[in-house]
Formats: structure tokens, C-alpha cells, sequence
């Protein structure tokens, strides 16, 4: 059985996200509904958004809900784990940068697939799938989202999505995905690795 990876780095950050979605609801004291709207617009917000912009409707996460049905999994997971959660934190990061990598890699390749192949649309696509649900999370519960003012995140993803428009001319779609994939992921892990942080206005 051929096993896509891409599909699979696609369900590992979609648990990532909605686990990390739903503790941001937890830590807030939200009810039930509040953690799970939180975990399901970490999870699949930025496909929506995307998905909105290129005319990609009814959006995808609403066609096919198996990334929900995932991302539901995710935040009981850990709603039930929160106590051991801080013990995992490292584990989640990991993950968080696995989804990071794999859903800048869709927006980018969707951009392409929908006809809008200029520099623009594929890394505005690439990022607003990457990071539009926390962005969207973070507004949620009134906090000034991450992204802004702090770590290398919608930046690692605005690099894997140039490398991916200029890597596809030369190589297939899958090849290009996976360097927009490879780079993006890198970027983040090595990020929190050595602290990187882009510059503060003072």
C-alpha cells in the first residue's frame, strides 16, 4: 500500500494544532464548546480561509470531515492529558512544526492547483493555511496573536512557500511540496532551538 507522507505529516500537525487550539481554550477556563471551537480553528481555520479566497466552496474541511473528526480526537486528547501535557510540551512543538511544514506546503501547492501560479498568491496561500488558525485563536480568546511580535513562524512558512515557487518550474509538484515542507519545518525547529526571534520595533 502506498503510504503518502505529505497526507500523514497532514494529520500529525492537524492533531498538533487542535491539541495546542484546545489547551489555549483550557488555560482561558472556556466550557466544552469554547475548546473545541478553539481546537477546530487552530486546526482547519486557515484551510477555510484559503479556501475562501481562491473560491474553493463549500471549503474543504466542510466536504470532507475527516480532518474535524481529527481535530475533534486531538482536543479531547487533550482535555483528558492536560495534567501531563507540560511533561510532552517538546513532543507537541515538534509536531506543531511537523503541521507548520506540511500545511504551508498545501496552501502553496493549492495555489498552484487552482491556476494561480505568481509569487504573491503561492506564499500569501502558503501562510494563511500555515498560521491562519492560530491567528484566528489567538483573536478568539483576545490575545494579540504570536505570529506578530514573537519567533520565527509565519516567517519559516514564507520561506518554504519561495522555495517551493521557485523550485517548481524545475521538479515536480511532490518534490517542490516536499522542500517547502523540509525548509519550513527546519526553519521552526531550529527557531526554537537557538531562541531565534525576528526584531521588535522599540
Amino acid at each position: 500500500m502506498h503510504i503518502n507522507m505529505m497526507e500523514v505529516f497532514d494529520i500529525i500537525g492537524t492533531l498538533a494544532f487542535a491539541m495546542l487550539g484546545a489547551l489555549a481554550g483550557v488555560y482561558r477556563k472556556l466550557d466544552v464548546f469554547g475548546v473545541l471551537f478553539l481546537a477546530l480553528a487552530t486546526a482547519v481555520g486557515g484551510g477555510i480561509v484559503r479556501d475562501i479566497v481562491i473560491s474553493n466552496t463549500p471549503p474543504m474541511a466542510f466536504r470532507d470531515p475527516f480532518y474535524v473528526m481529527v481535530s475533534i480526537g486531538g482536543a479531547f486528547a487533550a482535555i483528558l492529558g492536560r495534567r501531563y501535557m507540560e511533561r510532552f510540551n517538546g513532543t507537541v512543538q515538534f509536531c506543531d512544526a511537523i503541521g507548520l511544514g506540511a500545511f504551508a506546503a498545501a496552501g502553496a501547492n493549492m495555489a498552484v492547483v487552482h491556476g494561480y501560479y505568481d509569487i504573491l498568491t503561492v506564499t500569501f496561500l502558503a501562510v494563511v493555511t500555515a498560521v491562519g488558525g492560530g491567528v484566528i485563536r489567538d483573536i478568539s480568546i483576545q490575545q494579540l496573536p504570536g505570529v506578530f511580535y514573537k519567533e520565527i513562524y509565519a516567517t519559516a512558512s514564507l520561506g518554504g512557500a519561495l522555495a517551493y515557487y521557485y523550485a517548481y518550474p524545475y521538479t515536480t509538484p511532490d518534490m517542490a511540496m516536499y522542500l517547502c515542507f523540509t525548509i519550513t519545518t527546519g526553519l521552526r525547529l531550529l527557531a526554537l532551538h537557538y531562541h531565534w526571534e525576528l526584531p521588535t520595533m522599540k
